[in-house]
């Protein structure tokens, strides 16, 4: 299979993808050089977390022994250091996502704060009778807040159906939209089935109907180019670390014009413009929504992230994984007794989940780990999904930017060892 070059700067820092060397991407990554007993490890669980290269491992260290100082008000040059490096990161995000303001940009612990932040803020403008649209595809973190919001406002929350192939049933969703959908939040990717939705399309029809959208992204920004004005949502969520960043960080994309709007999610400092005995008057956006001392050093390992997956470019990425989703596929498909949780389609993400006839998913992926494999066993936040489609659990494996075939030949014949013990 070619392999592409990928140029660096003396710093070590990729930065034009003419197209990808993964021998060279993957000497990056220092938890990649490990082994499991005999065997190398082959790290399968991406959808779960990623690897940190050591650049982004480097800028956290740097910053904590240079500038380890809080952000914002300060005057001294560590604070003033500080607050530049936080700043520059929120900006590296909006860029990412092409927001079209920094301050669009709401940084959170992670999606799952990023969705409950959106479901909170946005509760005071529904009613009884209102809807919420949900899908039967989400990730537990675009689902329970939306059950809490229904019981606390008295709404109406609908769920779009999931097709037998692991896709969203789209006419089922179209059917559903309607005038009274005040919020209709829904996955990029499933992080079970992996596969990806119009979310452009989707949130056209949203707007038609004069309601708000929210994009889950955890499984779609580290992946794949995202345009947030091309899609057209009013909000999206993602998190740093399912992109070679930091764990404790996230973000909350929003347009400026409804975060205005909101009020804010929790209270304290950095949030407010003044302060009496009698009144406070919050700070607007994105402050409003950032109470209390943030995760500063993570935003520099996220913003170290961000250069390094630009450098290696968003597409050349997307289009690596692609071709590696169908290998895996295809080598999936050659284990008896595997049962795929949806189907395989062309341009499918790298995401597999699955199950064999003669084992549990757990103890298969037990069993995977002694043979060197990292995957992940469960409902993976997502029982309604399994439910829908057949399954208790799974075992999922998920691919990134320095995954190899050979790491997916080792799956597979660890599989196959699973059948002769199991079977």
């Amino acid at each position: 299979m070619d392999r592409q070059l990928l140029e660096r700067t003396d710093t070590g820092m990729p930065t034009r993808a003419v197209a990808l060397d993964i021998d060279k991407i993957r000497a990056d990554f220092p938890a990649l050089k490990r082994r499991v007993g005999d065997f190398h490890l082959a790290y399968l669980d991406n959808t779960a977390a990623t690897m940190k290269p050591r650049q982004v491992i480097e800028a956290i260290s740097e910053f904590y022994s240079l500038r380890p100082a809080n952000v914002h008000r300060g005057i001294h040059l560590l604070s003033e250091e500080s607050t530049d490096a936080f700043e520059a990161a929120r900006a590296k995000v909006a860029t990412l996502l092409n927001a079209a303001r920094a301050d669009e940009i709401v940084f959170t612990r992670n999606t799952t704060e990023a969705i409950n932040m959106a479901a909170f803020c946005l509760a005071e403008r529904l009613k009884p009778g209102d809807e919420v649209l949900c899908t039967a595809l989400e990730h537990h973190a675009d689902l329970i807040p939306w059950q809490v919001l229904r019981d606390r406002k008295g709404i109406e929350l609908r769920f779009a159906a999931v097709r037998p192939d692991g896709r969203l049933d789209l006419e089922d969703w179209y059917s559903q939209l309607s005038e009274r959908t005040k919020i209709a939040a829904f996955a990029m990717v499933s992080n079970v089935s992996g596969s990806e939705n119009p979310v452009a399309e989707m949130c056209a029809a949203v707007r038609r109907v004069g309601a708000i959208s929210l994009v889950d992204a955890a499984q779609g920004v580290p992946h794949m180019p995202v345009d947030v004005q091309a899609i057209g949502c009013d909000l999206l969520a993602c998190s740093a670390y399912k992109m070679l960043a930091p764990f404790g960080i996230g973000a909350l994309y929003g347009r400026y014009s409804l975060l205005e709007q909101l009020p804010p999610y929790q209270t304290g400092g950095s949030m407010i413009s003044s302060v009496s005995l009698e009144q406070t008057y919050f700070a607007p956006p994105p402050s409003r929504f950032e109470a209390g001392t943030p995760a500063v050093g993570d935003a520099v390992g996220w913003a170290a992230a961000i250069d390094y997956l630009q450098g290696v470019g968003m597409q050349a990425l997307h289009e690596r994984e692609l071709e590696l989703s169908r290998y895996l596929h295809e080598r999936l498909s050659e284990v008896p007794g595997l049962k795929m949780l949806g189907e395989y389609y062309p341009g499918k993400p790298g995401i597999a989940s699955f199950g064999l006839d003669c084992a549990h998913p757990h103890d298969i992926a037990q069993f995977l780990n002694e043979e060197g494999v990292a995957v992940r066993a469960g409902h993976h936040c997502a029982e309604p999904l399994h439910r829908a489609l057949g399954f208790d659990s799974t075992v999922r494996a998920s691919l990134y930017l320095y995954n190899t075939e050979a790491e997916v030949d080792q799956l597979i014949h660890a599989l196959h060892t699973v059948r002769e013990i199991f079977a």
